[in-house]
C-alpha cells in the first residue's frame, strides 16, 4: 500500500509577520521614491502601522497596515480633518466629499488587485505608485471621453497598469 494520508505532514497556514523595523525601512524607501507624496508612519497599538499619506495638496489617505499587508484605506480631501477629537487618526469616518468617497472605493478595489503574498513590499510599492497617479485628480481629463467632469465629478478611476484616468462610466 502507498503512504498513508495520516503520515503525510500537513501544510501549516503561514502568515508573514515581518519585524517592525523592516516595515519602517520599506515605508521610508517608498517615501523617498515619491517626492510629491509624504508618508507619516505611526504605531498607535503596538506593531500594526498606520500611514498618513499626503499627496501634494490634493488628498490625504489613511492606510491601515498589518505588517506589510494593507488592511484598509480611507481617502479624504487635503483640507479635511483626518484626526478624531482625541488626536488619533480617524479610520472610520468617510470623506465629506463624493469624489474622495469614490477614490476610497477605488483604493479598496486596488488593494484586491495588488496582491502578491510572497512579496508584500512590492505590493505596497505598487499600491503607492497607483495612489500617486491621483496627484492630477482635478487636472487630468478622462482618457475615453476627453472631459474633465461627468455628473459633476472628475475621472476618479485609475487603470491599474497604465494609471490613466477614466470616469466610472467610461472605464468599461
Amino acid at each position: 500500500m502507498g503512504v498513508s494520508a495520516k503520515r503525510r505532514p500537513k501544510a501549516q497556514p503561514t502568515t508573514l509577520v515581518l519585524p517592525p523595523q523592516y516595515v519602517d525601512d520599506v515605508i521610508s524607501r517608498i517615501d523617498r521614491m515619491f517626492p510629491e507624496m509624504s508618508i507619516h508612519l505611526s504605531r498607535p497599538n503596538g506593531t500594526s502601522a498606520m500611514l498618513l499619506v499626503t499627496l501634494g495638496k490634493v488628498l490625504k489617505v489613511i492606510v491601515v497596515m498589518r505588517s506589510l499587508f494593507i488592511d484598509r484605506t480611507i481617502v479624504r480631501g487635503y483640507s479635511e480633518n483626518v484626526y478624531t477629537e482625541d488626536g488619533k487618526l480617524d479610520i472610520w469616518s468617510k470623506s465629506n466629499y463624493q469624489v474622495f468617497q469614490k477614490v476610497t472605493d477605488h483604493a479598496t478595489t486596488a488593494l484586491l488587485h495588488y496582491q502578491l503574498p510572497q512579496m508584500p513590499d512590492v505590493v505596497v510599492r505598487s499600491f503607492m505608485t497607483w495612489l500617486r497617479s491621483y496627484i492630477k485628480l482635478f487636472q487630468a481629463p478622462c482618457q475615453r471621453c476627453g472631459k474633465f467632469l461627468q455628473d459633476g465629478l472628475p475621472p476618479t478611476w485609475r487603470d491599474f497598469r497604465t494609471l490613466e484616468a477614466f470616469h466610472d462610466t467610461c472605464r468599461q
